[in-house]
């Protein structure tokens, strides 16, 4: 708990580079007032304050691969500012699957524990890299990527930053097996049967 929370305190030096960062990196369309104001046209230092992530403070690692965001849909005072962050935590052997962000770059902090991640780019070359505390990488925008913890115990906590308040997740195997694409589709795709696009798709429905 003591690790955990000292890995925390990073946060405060993390938020103010990647701001610095992200104004380098912004690709939302730019606007000409300082921000934009919501539907009720009226705000106050709570509007411009996101506390979505106090739940980290104290807490224990999760069981499963978790992602706590503060984007657009969760801090609306985002709205035309080009940023938005992400908090990863993997817990052992857990992974954030292949997946895309279409409208931004991703600049993943590693604050603790080791991660294997990798992008694939357009010519189907595979960038990959073993992280440790400390390293920062980044996931050129719109390719494939992912985040692997392959530690037997220790868990890793990261932090992403994306230069848009809206970045998008389009994840692979979600939307291959899982949006009604034919299993004949699928088969013929990727050389296989149906019988095993149905355990695939068997294997990523919801549970009850």
């Amino acid at each position: 708990m003591a690790s955990r929370t000292s890995t925390l305190k990073f946060f405060s030096l993390l938020i103010s580079s990647f701001a610095i960062v992200q104004m380098a990196m912004a690709g939302d369309p730019d606007i000409i007032s300082d921000f934009l104001l919501p539907a009720n046209g009226t705000v106050d230092a709570n509007f411009f304050t996101y506390t979505g992530f106090r739940v980290l403070v104290g807490s224990d690692p999760p069981t499963a691969f978790k992602v706590l965001k503060a984007t657009l849909a969760e801090f609306p005072a985002l709205d035309g500012q080009s940023v938005s962050y992400a908090v990863l935590e993997f817990p052992s052997g857990t992974t954030n699957p292949p997946h895309t962000h279409p409208r931004s770059a991703e600049l993943l902090f590693l604050i603790d524990g080791t991660l294997e991640v990798g992008f694939i780019d357009t010519k189907n070359n595979l960038f990959t890299q073993t992280l440790q505390a400390g390293d920062l990488f980044v996931f050129p925008k719109g390719l494939v990527h992912f985040q692997y913890n392959a530690h037997a115990q220790n868990p890793a906590l990261a932090v992403s930053a994306f230069g848009s308040a809206n970045a998008g997740t389009v994840s692979l195997p979600n939307t291959l097996f899982t949006t009604g694409i034919d299993d004949n589709v699928l088969a013929n795709s990727f050389k296989t049967d149906v019988a095993t696009i149905q355990k695939l798709k068997a294997g990523l429905a919801p549970k009850p």
